[in-house]
């Protein structure tokens, strides 16, 4: 008896203390000091309610303390109030390795390995939104679940000089096709609950005296050429953070520059977090009322051995708030801030139902194989060198160190830790079983490094002759040469040195012809490079950085599984002197260690080599099959518009092969005699479209009306000439099936 006295008494207790426990958590819930309240699944109208009953809430200590890092990629929450840090990390082309809480070395986890998706530049190249879309939504997936709230990452600086070592981060040349390609990336990492970064804002277009150089350009060229990617991110995408650059642009740091109010914030209305580039603040005033947000790396003491470094000590840290509490700034501005900052994380690690993500699973790796595929891109393809069977008959040397050198390693701050990396020459054994495969390095680059240039070890004669004996017995040779992801090359921290190949390629390629002429180079570089050795070999294919699955993805086009349909994102200059920015001197590249000067204002890429008439090497927008396209039926709906209409081109694509594949269609307007300086044609329009052997597909292509304005300097908007253009469509920027006369009225 008593026994059940017991156990019904101690019953009675637990659900009092059940109920007691419902009861303050029910309070918690309905008590607007307490920020629970503010995690909920809640409209956007009543985010912002809550954002300012937090800000009530919050000291201006901690107010303060959420505007700079704790660490090299966290910043500090608010325990008392439940706010949680933001955590952040590299990667446009996969999630960075974990760096340590004080310093840029590695933590040394073993579980931050990750899927190594390719290039930017690939991604470009492939000339297809939809591809754009799953990169995104697949990198946002590893992202959320290495539990990163933000992904520093796209990059969308344009393609101004081969020269600028970090071009392989960015998407080419022109604004029309970054923008269109940027948008489905960053939507698609941010339905994972993860924020994109797009950087670097803006004129961050070379390496060289990145953090001191001053850039001094027209509002035509910045508003036509170097914005429109930001802006479509910020307008179309709905990108929650943004990055500012290291450059100056007309005097002031980026990081904190009044465009970043005036254009961004103001007439953009962009309502997420600007966050310096690591160290791209320089000044509390300015970062505090010029538009910055967050500033990240300025230190990187966090231990206190030194006051300088700690983050105690950034801009918008202690000295902030003592200008604070002088009212020397208004705390106006730091909440404006700190609403920002809350606002991006409703949107990421306050939102209560964002999935898990997923890291290194066969979809992610069917996406980053795709993408390669799809970016390659057929640049020569003599006597159809390409598609190489595999027939036991031949031989085929595989010669060149980038045929097993790691292209995910090195390159700064988007280098990567993947799972594993398939190398061409893994991915060519694997694919072809019947043919015989030799290989030997022919030449020797050296370790990867960040910031200074490491020589090789082997000796260059040595590698040079044997690779000579192996072009001699075999009957295919393929040269897997390019550049690499180290100092003065394809890198972060500085530029290229030179325009030419390096570590004497060219020259091992000469000494292989003598043996054997049938060769075939697979190019690896995120960069234009001098191509007079073309005339050497019968085949090449430009492969870019492809990531995890590059050999496979390398394999599939070269044995002819896929057929290539990438496009070029930028213009091959015959000669460096042949690009816009180099032709003016050195004022305009790299400058003159103070300023510079884009005195070749809007016209970049394609739009000065058409301009200008200066034929390139290879085209914007080039690219080969290995069948055989042709447009036909090219028409406009009419041939009158007024300002409000949308211009339909439509156009019959036939594959007049023997072997399925893809063209893209591609769109480019015109306005002759026009009041204002212009290119002669600009891209408006593109359309990727499969088409089965000895079939036609149909395509249909909008272009607004109001797409065609030019940035009126006289006014400072955007203004529509009347009158006559004329549509150019075709499949390369230099090769138009037809032009059509249209009238703007």
């Amino acid at each position: 008896m008593k026994l059940f006295f017991y156990k019904t008494y101690l019953v009675l207790i637990l659900l009092l203390c059940f109920f007691a426990i419902q009861t303050s958590v029910s309070q918690i819930k309905t008590d607007n000091q307490n920020p629970t309240v503010f995690i909920q699944n809640i409209t956007p109208e009543k985010i912002e309610d809550n954002i300012e009953k937090i800000l009530k809430n919050l000291t201006l200590e901690e107010k303060v303390a959420m505007c700079h890092a704790q660490s090299k990629f966290s910043t500090k929450g608010v325990p008392r109030l439940g706010i949680p840090e933001i955590w952040m990390s590299d990667g446009p082309h996969g999630v960075r390795a974990e760096i340590s809480w004080d310093s840029w070395d590695y933590a040394g986890w073993t579980n931050d390995s990750i899927t190594a998706f390719p290039a930017l530049t690939c991604l470009a190249a492939s000339f297809n939104p939809e591809l754009s879309s799953q990169y995104g939504f697949s990198l946002g997936e590893e992202a959320r679940y290495r539990k990163k709230d933000v992904l520093l990452g796209p990059g969308v600086n344009i393609y101004r000089t081969p020269m600028n070592g970090r071009n392989f981060e960015y998407m080419g040349e022109d604004p029309f096709l970054a923008s269109t390609m940027v948008v489905p990336y960053i939507k698609g990492i941010q339905k994972n609950g993860v924020a994109a970064c797009v950087k670097h804002f803006v004129l961050n277009n070379q390496e060289h005296w990145r953090d001191i150089i001053n850039v001094e350009i027209s509002d035509r060229a910045l508003y036509e050429i170097y914005l429109p990617a930001f802006k479509a991110a910020v307008k179309e995408a709905g990108v929650w953070s943004l990055m500012g650059s290291y450059n100056k642009v007309r005097g002031q740091y980026a990081c904190h520059n009044e465009m970043l109010n005036k254009i961004l914030k103001t007439d953009w209305g962009f309502d997420g977090v600007v966050i310096s580039d690591w160290s791209g603040a320089h000044t509390t005033r300015e970062s505090a009322l010029y538009g910055l947000d967050l500033e990240m790396g300025t230190g990187t003491d966090g231990l206190g051995t030194t006051t300088e470094n700690h983050y105690q000590y950034y801009y918008l840290a202690n000295p902030f708030l003592e200008a604070l509490k002088k009212s020397e700034i208004s705390e106006s501005v730091v909440d404006d801030k700190v609403r920002r900052i809350l606002r991006l994380m409703y949107r990421t690690n306050m939102n209560p139902n964002r999935p898990f993500g997923r890291m290194n699973n066969r979809e992610h790796h069917d996406v980053a194989r795709k993408i390669g595929v799809e970016g390659i891109v057929l640049l020569k393809n003599e006597n159809n060198f390409f598609p190489i069977k595999d027939e036991k008959n031949i031989t085929i040397a595989i010669i060149g160190e980038n045929a097993t050198r790691s292209m995910t390693a090195g390159g700064g701050s988007s280098e990567l830790k993947p799972k594993f990396e398939v190398s061409p020459l893994e991915g060519l054994k694997q694919r072809y079983k019947n043919a015989t495969l030799i290989h030997t390095m022919g030449y020797e680059s050296g370790p990867s490094a960040y910031d200074k240039v490491i020589s090789g070890k082997l000796n260059a004669d040595s590698l040079k002759v044997k690779a000579v004996e192996f072009a001699k017995k075999a009957d295919i040779v393929l040269f897997v040469g390019g550049l690499t992801k180290s100092h003065h090359q394809d890198s972060e921290g500085d530029d290229r040195l030179q325009y030419e190949l390096p570590f004497g390629q060219v020259e091992l390629l000469s000494e292989i012809q003598k043996v054997n002429k049938n060769i075939g180079m697979l190019l690896v570089t995120g960069n234009a490079v001098d191509m007079s050795w073309s005339g050497k070999v019968k085949g090449i294919l430009q492969t870019w950085y492809l990531g995890s699955i590059a050999g496979h993805a390398i394999a599939d086009v070269v044995s002819g599984d896929v057929n290539p349909s990438g496009k070029l994102p930028f213009s091959f200059p015959k000669k460096l002197e042949d690009n816009a920015a180099h032709s003016f001197g050195k004022l305009s590249y790299p400058g003159d260690g103070v300023n510079q000067y884009y005195k070749e204002d809007i016209f970049v890429g394609y739009r000065w080599h058409d301009t200008k008439k200066i034929a390139a090497q290879y085209a914007f927008g080039y690219g080969l099959s290995y069948t055989n396209f042709s447009l036909s039926n090219i028409k406009t709906d009419k041939n009158y518009y007024s300002e409000n209409d949308l211009i339909t081109i439509s156009c019959d694509v036939n594959n007049t092969g023997s072997i399925d594949g893809a063209e893209v269609v591609q769109v480019y307007v015109g306005k002759p005699k026009s009041k204002v300086k212009r290119a002669l044609k600009e891209l408006k329009g593109f359309k990727k479209v499969h088409v089965n052997k000895e079939q036609s597909s149909s395509v249909s292509i909008k272009i607004p009306v109001s797409s065609l304005t030019f940035y009126d300097e006289t006014i400072s908007d955007w203004n529509l000439e009347k009158g006559e253009y004329i549509v150019y469509v075709g499949n390369t920027s230099n090769n138009i099936s037809k032009k059509i006369n249209i009238t703007i009225d």
